[in-house]
């Protein structure tokens, strides 16, 4: 494992008000279209600010032969736990958000870094327990952190493995604007299509509109695919508290560049072909790897803290496929790096105009 190089940013400040709008709640989606794939597109040129307005299942009128389309395979677990403090029965919630070495390395137990609630009441050593079809989680207080962060030991009784008993008993993390309580459905609709690698807390959801249908015509049409993976944490909803953009900082998350897609990524990039990121975790995965002197790059895995901002200069991206993001957001920020920040909000506020919905289960840009 390695530490992922930070990208050369220019000294730049930017007040951080310079990247809000004004959202209608009733933009904001709550629940995925009807059909997976049935999402709108907003296209946004970078070289003369155009945009226009399509269905994101005609993404392949805009992407041409050659252009490699870069995935996150990471998978969302069920990393919400729903269960009542021992021994007086009060409700409990624990959510999952970073997963720790093992005190001891045969210990049954595992230490995660999570989010509790009610947190004032849960000091060291205070104990939970989460259960359901018939499978019981134990979970112990080990430290406290702040803003209602702690460390938290779990574990089971029986044969079962932990992560499978989380797998059956646990809720899907929807993001706190979405609400209401998951459902079954949110399993495999807040899920990718291509989602491989489990240990996400949320899904890289530009990549949810995607279709095995509409992926199979991307590679006939001669778009090439690669996928890579970076692990989504909860401070992809972490808001930007200082009031300069510059002062922020994004929580690290482990990615991973397997060998096939670095040679993807090679041959492009030798080739002068267009590689178009599919999200902002993409992105984050892209700019943090290591290029050689002679243009190859390699397999690389580690952790990322890379924050993209304005004064970011971009390697690898020319193209990226998002949703529409939370203002002051870090997320909108990076997006704003890509494509300018006036453009980017002005096609925001077109997309208001013309009734987009947004954030998670929302509608999608291609930015080109």
């Amino acid at each position: 494992m390695c530490k992922a190089p930070a990208t050369q940013i220019r000294s730049q400040a930017v007040d951080v008000s310079e990247f809000d709008f004004d959202l209608p709640p009733e933009r904001i989606a709550q629940d995925p279209p009807m059909v997976r794939g049935g999402s709108r597109l907003l296209v946004l040129h970078r070289d003369s600010g155009y945009v226009e307005h399509a269905m994101f299942a005609r993404l392949g009128d805009y992407l041409r032969a050659g252009d490699l389309l870069v995935l996150n395979n990471t998978k969302v677990f069920p990393a919400r736990l729903l269960g009542h403090r021992v021994p007086s029965g009060g409700t409990v919630e624990c959510l999952l958000l970073r997963e720790r070495p093992k005190p001891e390395a045969q210990s049954p137990k595992w230490e995660w870094e999570a989010l509790v609630h009610p947190g004032q009441k849960l000091k060291p050593g205070a104990r939970m327990l989460f259960e359901g079809s018939g499978i019981q989680v134990h979970g112990e207080i080990v430290f406290r952190h702040f803003y209602g962060r702690r460390v938290v030991r779990l574990w089971t009784d029986a044969s079962v493995d932990l992560m499978d008993a989380i797998e059956r008993i646990g809720h899907v993390p929807l993001p706190p604007y979405i609400r209401r309580e998951d459902r079954p459905a949110d399993r495999e609709r807040y899920q990718t299509v291509y989602a491989r690698e489990r240990g996400s807390v949320a899904a890289p959801t530009a990549g949810l509109h995607f279709t095995p249908a509409l992926l199979d015509e991307l590679t006939a049409l001669g778009v090439g695919r690669a996928e890579v993976t970076l692990h989504v944490g909860y401070g992809t909803f972490k808001p930007v508290r200082s009031s300069r953009v510059e002062d922020h900082v994004v929580d690290p998350e482990t990615f991973g560049v397997p060998p096939e897609a670095a040679a993807a990524l090679t041959r492009a990039r030798r080739e002068s072909r267009r590689i178009v990121a599919v999200g902002t975790t993409t992105v984050r995965v892209l700019e943090s790897l290591a290029v050689n002197a002679d243009g190859r790059i390699g397999a690389q895995s580690g952790e990322t803290g890379l924050y993209v901002r304005p004064g970011h200069a971009f390697r690898l991206v020319d193209g990226l496929v998002t949703n529409f993001h939370l203002p002051r957001s870090s997320l909108l920020v990076l997006v704003a790096a890509f494509a300018g920040r006036e453009p980017v909000l002005a096609a925001y506020r077109e997309a208001i105009a013309h009734g987009y919905r947004f954030y998670s289960y929302g509608d999608a840009m291609l930015i080109l």
